[in-house]
């Protein structure tokens, strides 16, 4: 049986109280029974992140989902930040770095593109998938399997009966984790192996001069 919260939601957007189709997720996996949300610019307006805070976080849970919309063709910047700090090396990836391995990284996105704008013909000139393989990787190289995406395309005119289903969706894949049909022979992910010298050694500090 799965643990009352086993399923940790980051959850991202510079301005919820405007937004209507990320609030409306996030709202919704707040209501999932397993996922624990955090709210990276409700807990972090001064962008001092508490990585110990939130690599425990990490640590317990088997699925980890990132919640936000796609700013520039990648995530929002405290979201960045977030992941600049808190997948450190020597924890998350690196020699040592292994307390990720074995975990699921679900991304949960929105653009306000609609689909067909992400197309060789379309203003975005790439079809979406192309923009996605900074994700895959920073799982790969910590050892995380990258789930296939959920995406709501053209959030702008999304209507409130597709923006229900979106969330519907959303509660009912967070309950049925790992129970989804197309994870079924998706195989996990080895880590990438950072060999020391990819990094310079540490230096250690010099003596006080005696005076």
């Amino acid at each position: 049986m799965a643990d009352a919260t086993d399923i940790l939601v980051i959850s991202a957007h510079p301005q919820m109280e405007l937004s209507r189709v990320n609030r409306r997720l996030h709202e919704a996996a707040g209501a999932a029974p397993r996922a624990q949300v955090r709210d990276l610019y409700a807990l972090y307006p001064d962008y001092l992140i508490d990585v110990a805070a939130e690599q425990a976080a990490l640590a317990v849970a088997p699925l980890v989902v990132w919640l936000h919309p796609i700013h520039w063709y990648h995530m929002p910047p405290l979201m960045k930040l977030w992941v600049d700090e808190v997948f450190a090396y020597g924890w998350a990836y690196g020699p040592g770095g292994t307390a990720l391995q074995g975990k699921d990284l679900w991304l949960v996105t929105s653009t306000g593109g609609p689909e067909d704008s992400y197309h060789p013909t379309g203003y975005n000139r790439y079809h979406f998938d192309a923009f996605l393989p900074p994700y895959e990787q920073t799982a790969s190289l910590c050892g995380m399997r990258f789930l296939p995406p959920m995406v709501l395309h053209g959030a702008h005119r999304t209507s409130p009966r597709e923006l229900d289903h979106q969330a519907d969706m959303l509660v009912d894949r967070l309950a049925s984790y790992p129970n989804w049909p197309e994870l079924e022979g998706l195989e996990q992910c080895l880590a990438c192996e950072v060999p020391p010298s990819a990094r310079p050694a540490a230096v250690a500090p010099l003596p006080l001069e005696r005076v």
